[in-house]
């Protein structure tokens, strides 16, 4: 199973359980727990897992944290867990943390309650806890290039050398980003002189300062929108053929949609009239199925049609999010299928997303945490 496969079902068990949740303790078992045991950590082998981990170092007094990830009997992570319903910023919270990478090999270190993670480690100086977490992520926004990165934290995966460099890549390009919003806001006047001088070939006056300001800010968002629209409509240009007659869905590229399936896609829009709004119900095409979907959101698929192959098929979710496949003789039988699919609907529009099972593409995969 991909390691996304993993996350995403905490994910989804965080968005159910978050308000039920009302200690620590709670925090740790429904949400800390499976993350550690996705990334590939025995939770129930205390030589592996130490929970309330107590170091023999100076200056410790017997302090313990919540769990260590240990190595030859040397912690390598430590993580400092606070109630799903608590903010993450006090100091008080990153103070015990703060001293475990100062007194023990651990290099890393995890701030979280179980929604929000922060993990910081030692670039600014050696065996002392930085100010500022070089990742963060949050399990109710998972985004691929972060979980990417999570990965590399996993047991099989894990390199203290290696994740050193990923760290400082991480650090450095989160402060990029951060300059880069601020100058994009507010221009500061260095920032501003700099194009101003490649171009204004005079004297640059206060005043003149004062209108290259206006014209840095606005260029420097009309060429980021240009550039979105610009990769859209290369996307665009290169599913023209697969997707010019798909209303309200997409292709993936190399994917030719049949009029079956659009015929499909139609009678299971015209069912479903009644109990949503057809304008939130959208379509994805792969190579192996034709999707399907609640808000264009690959999680939330309501049906797949399986019309590849002589012997159609339609699948269906059950509530225990496994795919359940009827064979069909004609697009007619569609019509019997109108009490589940209103069903699936009322469910998905409940908040209980539709987790995609282990054999899917890798492009659904990625749509789906896009």
């Amino acid at each position: 199973m991909d390691f996304i496969d993993q996350i995403k079902p905490i994910s989804e068990q965080i968005s159910k359980l978050r308000e039920h949740i009302k200690i620590e303790e709670a925090t740790k078992s429904a949400f800390v727990m499976p993350l550690i045991q996705a990334l590939g950590y025995n939770v129930f082998n205390p030589m592996e897992v130490c929970p309330e981990f107590i170091a023999d170092a100076p200056g410790l007094k017997g302090e313990t944290v919540n769990y260590a990830i240990l190595r030859d009997g040397d912690p390598i992570m430590v993580f400092e867990c606070k109630w799903c319903g608590e903010k993450l910023g006090y100091p008080s919270h990153g103070s015990q943390l703060y001293r475990y990478l100062s007194s023990t090999p651990a290099k890393f270190g995890v701030l979280t309650n179980g929604v929000l993670y922060r993990f910081y480690t030692d670039l600014e100086k050696p065996n002392m806890m930085d100010s500022k977490p070089f990742l963060e992520f949050n399990m109710l926004d998972l985004q691929e290039p972060l979980i990417t990165e999570l990965k590399s934290f996993s047991k099989s995966a894990f390199n203290p050398e290696g994740l050193q460099n990923v760290a400082r890549n991480l650090m450095y390009t989160s402060e990029v980003k951060r300059i880069m919003a601020e100058q994009l806001a507010d221009p500061e006047p260095d920032f501003v002189r700099f194009f101003a001088k490649k171009i204004y070939t005079e004297n640059i006056a206060p005043a003149v300062m004062d209108k290259f300001k206006e014209i840095t800010k606005r260029s420097l968002n009309e060429f980021i929108k240009e550039r979105i629209i610009g990769t859209l409509q290369t996307a665009l240009n290169a599913g023209e053929a697969t997707s010019s007659n798909f209303p309200n869905g997409t292709a993936s590229i190399g994917v030719i949609t049949t009029e079956e399936e659009l015929e499909g896609f139609h009678i299971v829009k015209a069912v479903l009239r009644e109990a949503v709004d057809i304008k939130r119900i959208h379509s994805k095409d792969t190579k192996s199925y034709f999707a399907v979907l609640l808000d264009g959101n690959t999680w939330k698929t309501i049906c797949r049609l399986y019309f590849n192959s002589k012997q159609k098929y339609i699948g269906l979710f059950d509530k225990d999010k496994k795919e359940i496949k009827t064979p069909i003789s004609s697009l007619e039988d569609l019509y019997s299928f109108t009490s589940e699919l209103r069903t699936a609907v009322s469910r998905l529009d409940k908040g209980s997303t539709t987790t995609e099972p282990s054999e899917i593409e890798n492009e659904a995969v990625a749509d789906a945490i896009a």
